[in-house]
């Protein structure tokens, strides 16, 4: 059984703790009372250590060092490697191999050397 590596809930709720202290600055009495500061000061500390943990998580996350660009790039390199090789197979395999014994002009030039070479005893 694998967790998910990325607790969507904590991103989710990002959103929430963000319209909080917009709520909390658009009061009608404003930030001026003792009350109101500590309020927008706790819901700005809660979400700056959410968003901490957001991006620590993000960070950590295997693979998730690329950009999404550079991956592309890694890819589309990928892809032309792949063709490449898949021409050069197609080439390759075109080609009609050749065995020793069936060339006989080569059989008839070894001969011919060998024949030609004088044998001193």
């Amino acid at each position: 059984m694998s967790t998910n590596p990325l607790p969507t809930s904590l991103y989710e709720g990002l959103l929430l703790k963000l319209v909080t202290i917009l709520e909390l600055t658009q009061k009608s009495e404003g930030i001026v009372t003792p009350q109101a500061k500590q309020a927008l000061l706790q819901a700005t500390n809660d979400f700056k250590n959410s968003l901490a943990q957001a991006k620590e998580l993000a960070a950590s996350l295997p693979g998730g060092e690329m950009l999404v660009q550079d991956q592309d790039e890694v890819i589309a390199m990928f892809e032309r490697l792949r063709e490449r090789k898949r021409e050069q197979l197609v080439q390759f395999s075109s080609k009609t191999l050749v065995s020793v014994g069936s060339h006989s002009a080569d059989n008839k030039m070894e001969i011919d050397s060998m024949a030609s070479t004088p044998f001193y005893e």
